[in-house]
This record gives structure tokens, sequence and C-alpha cells, in this order.
């Protein structure tokens, strides 16, 4: 298994690890957000590392297909209450998923070690961010944007077309400084990709193995679970497991 290094640490990955997935927003798409409360969230974050999360994922705007951007300040107005006291807080690496440079340069100033940016370096800025704090970077695959990503997304070989956009990513996050130790690769389960997709991603999830980068997959509660068990977003724990 290759290294993964954040803030010049190697992260143990001879097992599988668990990120956990906090939402500081009114519209996710699990109905599990925790906008308006700051104590909640708070509470759900310790609890996920009591119960054995590796990593505690902190997002503030919604990746649901079809959701709108957010600004800047309402993305840190947020995000950096309860991400300043989970820092400290917390034993465990957190994670900030954003692909705005400036909501991920305050993240990293209060503690935050991993980016996770669901356009892979869409604004370069985050690679150059990523390089200059040592942080663990997660690079993402997605065709479209969010509010775009379900309409009709179509591949020619799904699993060569995400391989090379990853491996060209990968490129230019070193180009700007980034060690590969430090990149995660992520194939975006559900991010632009029919259930036909997102089935034949997990089939053939090792031949990603060629880029050489730890691979994280996320997989919670995801559309394509409730496709093919006919269930809602609340009842797909046991479909989220056997996916794993």
């Amino acid at each position: 298994m290759p290294a993964w290094l954040i803030k010049d640490k190697v992260f143990d990955l001879t097992r599988p690890r668990i990120m956990g997935i906090l939402n500081l927003t009114p519209d996710s798409f699990s109905g599990d957000g925790f906008y308006s409360d700051r104590q909640k969230a708070l509470e759900r974050a310790f609890l996920m590392e009591d119960e054995g999360a590796d990593i505690i994922d902190i997002g503030a705007v919604s990746t649901r297909p079809g959701s709108p951007p957010v600004s800047e300040d309402e993305e840190l107005r947020r995000l950096m209450p309860a991400l300043e006291e989970i820092c400290v807080k917390t034993r465990i690496p957190v994670s900030v998923d954003t692909c705005n440079a400036r909501v991920a340069a305050e993240a990293l100033k209060i503690g935050v070690s991993i980016v996770n940016d669901i356009t892979a370096g869409g604004d370069r800025r985050i690679l150059n961010l990523a390089a200059e704090n040592k942080a663990g970077l997660v690079l993402m695959h997605m065709q479209g944007t969010p509010a775009t990503m379900q309409d009709n997304p179509s591949y020619r070989d799904v699993i060569a077309e995400i391989s090379q956009f990853l491996a060209e990513k990968i490129a230019e996050a070193t180009k700007s400084g980034v060690s590969e130790e430090q990149i995660v690769i992520d194939p975006g389960i559900g991010f632009g990709k029919t259930l036909e997709h997102n089935l034949t991603i997990l089939k053939r999830l090792n031949d990603f193995a060629e880029l050489s980068r730890p691979i994280l997959v996320g997989l919670s509660r995801k559309g394509f679970i409730g496709k093919i068990t006919g269930l809602s977003v609340n009842e797909r724990l046991e479909g989220t497991i056997a996916a794993v």
C-alpha cells in the first residue's frame, strides 16, 4: 500500500480506514446537516471519533446533484466555529471538504491537516496551499459540477477516463510542489456517474492501483444504493456496508 503523508507523518494504511463525514449544511442530500446547531455538530464529531472514525471530514457546502454554489463568506460562516473546536479537541486528523482556496487557507490555519477537493485542484491555489502546509490532499474525479453532473453523464470507458483524469491531476499537483506521498485519489462515486458507472468503478476499483496512490471511496447512503435497494436515504446503512 502506498504511503500517505499528512504533515510529514505517515498515516497508517496497512488496514482500511474510516472517514467520518460531518455536514455543516442546511441541504445535505442525506438530511444529516448540522447547519444551525454548533453544539450538536461538536457532539457528532466526538461521537464519530469514539466510535472508531480515523479521520473526520467536515464540509459546509452541499455537493448533492443540482446543488447551487455558496459564497466564500457563507461557507466560512457555517464552517469555522465548529471546525476550530473540533481541531483542538479531537485526536484524529481533520479534513476540510472544500474547493475554495480562501476557505482551505483559513481551515489550515486552525489545525486542519487534509484538504478534500472535489474539483481536484480546480482552484490551483489549493495545490499551493497543500504544498506549503504539507497537508494531505484528496483529488476527486467529477464530470461537470454539482449543479450539472447528473445531466446525462457519459463515458466511452469510465475507468480509463477517470484514471487519465486523476493521473493528470496528480501531475499538476506535483508541479505545484505537492509531494506525491501527500495525495489520495477518489474516483468520485455518484459525481457525474450513472448506476452502471458506479457499479463498474466498484467492480474494478483495483484498476486505480496503477496510479500508485491510496484510494478514497465515498459510498455512504449514496443514490446508487437507493436505486438498487429501493430504500430511502435513512434506510441505506446495510446497503452502504455491503458496497464497502
